[in-house]
């Protein structure tokens, strides 16, 4: 039974293929994701031309306070959250902005309680953090509260440079920077600033090269 279902459904799909162009699912995606992204332009502070959000985001919110350069692509399952009002210093002015010609793959979470700038042309790979904020504080009294309900603190703004590559599953953690052409290895966790064009790896990362 199990042969003759598997037989059936090569049978479809080979079908399907003399019947439906190779490209036409991948113009169909690309086509969906300019309509999502029209759809959602006048909720951000700013898109540039030619910026693509592919459909669709898992999280987004406080748009008002996130800027998209020109020419940058966001994949699927984007996560991008502006928290102006849950922070403990409110009269801050909240930002995101996100460079020109940027590639920010799928399932990547940008979370700002403060600041987060990121220059031209990052790319990233999939589910890569950057956030500046966490939870409330690791006192005793603060973890007793429900996690959720915990005021956002910050240890300081993140600001990537221009021209970084931040591999799979990179964690950017509050108050760093990582200078212009970095590299950061997949899986690191980012606690300290990265100097501009190093590469560093690891939990917590340090550099491992520093190119000339």
């Amino acid at each position: 039974m199990y042969k003759l279902i598997k037989t059936i459904c090569e049978f479809a799909g080979r079908l399907l293929s003399l019947l439906i162009p190779a490209g036409l699912p991948e113009l169909c995606r690309a086509a969906t994701a300019h309509i999502y992204t029209g759809y959602l332009r006048h909720s951000f502070a700013r898109i540039g031309d030619d910026c693509v959000i592919a459909y669709k985001a898992t999280n987004l919110r406080g748009l008002d306070c996130v800027s998209i350069g020109e020419g940058t692509q966001i994949g699927r399952g984007i996560q991008l959250t502006a928290w102006k009002d849950l922070t403990e210093t409110k009269n801050s002015k909240t930002e995101i902005l996100i460079g020109n010609n940027c590639n920010i793959r799928d399932n990547c979470n940008i979370t700002a309680a403060v600041s987060i700038r990121i220059g031209n042309n990052l790319l990233t790979g999939t589910n890569v953090l950057i956030t500046d904020n966490s939870h409330g504080t690791t006192d005793h009294a603060m973890t007793d509260i429900h996690p959720q309900h915990r005021p956002l603190t910050s240890k300081g703004p993140v600001v990537i440079g221009n021209n970084v590559w931040l591999g799979n599953n990179v964690c950017i953690m509050p108050g760093v920077t990582v200078g212009d052409g970095a590299i950061v290895g997949a899986n690191s966790v980012v606690t300290h600033d990265i100097p501009p064009h190093s590469v560093a790896a690891g939990i917590p990362a340090h550099i491992i090269k520093q190119m000339q």
